[in-house]
């Protein structure tokens, strides 16, 4: 392929209209071709070189269309995957993959089958937190890492009226961020040996969980994962505590707000962490702060159009996408009998 990879992104919600157009769009590899949308005048004013189509099967029917990405509600992913596979096109889906373990299994299998990328947006792997973490850990500043707490908060009492606060399949907050933060856990430790997970409706009114609390149990170390929408300080990101010294880190990374605010992906500034995180010496109590690189999120497509074009690696293959619903699965079962569930 010596084209950009002609992309139609499928749903202009929050996460196509905040994440994926404008990330699609800063890729010199990839051209917004097309998006699928019933706002087709909000669509023309912000994307006006991009053909506004009003069906899914419209984009699937395209022959000018090479990617599809999903960015529709959770409980449609596997089956607009699946017939985006079986008409011959290539496939991001955002996170959650899927809404069970056996769907994201089934469509890893159809896209190997195919010959056809299959890749899964969980973009929080380029956080600049996260990367400064990677390399601190891979440098072994910290010492082997024995607890692990990782804490996405926000403070948002009031019910909302959106389908991510219903009642319907796929939403709630375990389905919303336990994929951001299990994703990252996985990449770290790799599979954990089990799950303890508490799931709750704390806020007067709720419809779906909005308290999601788990512990993954390793050999030799404890993996704590949390995420709420009841925190008014909800400052506090991550806390890594190694056998020489820890890592701590407030404040979210900054992608998502300069998405929000129209900030063109990659200019100057772009993803730079105005609170980097902490190492505090376990022996002299020496603090140090460490200055990481940037986030990152336009690398992840930057790699899917290599992967498209040119064989490139998956920048996040459905197998490990597969994994995150693993244990995201056995997080909604241990939630539900209130016990340790084995992976």
């Amino acid at each position: 392929m010596t084209h950009p990879v002609r992309t139609a992104l499928v749903g202009f919600g929050y996460a196509g209209r905040t994440f994926h157009a404008p990330l699609i769009a800063a890729c010199p590899d990839l051209r917004l071709e097309a998006v699928v949308s019933r706002q087709a005048e909000t669509v023309s004013e912000l994307w006006p070189d991009a053909r506004v189509l009003t069906s899914f099967d419209q984009a699937l029917a395209d022959p000018a269309i090479d990617l599809i990405v999903l960015a529709t509600p959770n409980d449609l992913h596997a089956t607009q995957a699946g017939a985006a596979l079986n008409a011959g096109k290539a496939v991001v889906v955002d996170k959650p993959f899927t809404l069970t373990a056996a769907e994201a299994r089934r469509l890893a299998t159809l896209a190997e089958e195919r010959g056809l990328l299959l890749s899964v947006f969980h973009n929080r792997r380029w956080d600049a937190d996260f990367l400064t973490l990677q390399t601190l850990i891979a440098e072994d500043r910290l010492g082997p890492v024995v607890r692990f707490e990782s804490s996405f908060n926000r403070w948002r009492p009031e019910v909302r009226d959106r389908w991510r606060e219903g009642d319907g399949p796929g939403a709630g907050l375990w389905y919303d961020l336990g994929p951001h933060l299990i994703d990252q856990a996985l990449c770290l430790f790799g599979r954990p040996l089990a799950i303890s997970c508490d799931l709750a409706i704390l806020r007067a009114g709720g419809r779906a969980i909005d308290y999601a609390h788990a512990v993954l149990r390793y050999a030799d170390k404890r993996v704590i994962l949390h995420a709420d929408m009841v925190t008014p300080a909800a400052d506090a990101r991550f806390a890594v505590h190694g056998a020489r010294a820890s890592w701590l880190k407030d404040g979210l990374d900054v992608q998502e707000d300069q998405l929000k605010s129209g900030l063109t992906p990659g200019a100057a500034g772009w993803g730079v962490d105005p609170r980097p995180g902490v190492v505090v010496d376990g022996v002299t109590g020496a603090r140090e702060v460490v200055a990481g690189p940037p986030g990152d999120y336009p690398a992840y497509y930057s790699a899917v159009a290599g992967a498209v074009r040119d064989g490139a690696p998956n920048p996040v293959s459905p197998q490990e996408a597969a994994a995150v619903m693993e244990v995201l699965e056995a997080g909604l079962v241990s939630a539900e009998r209130r016990t340790e569930v084995a992976l």
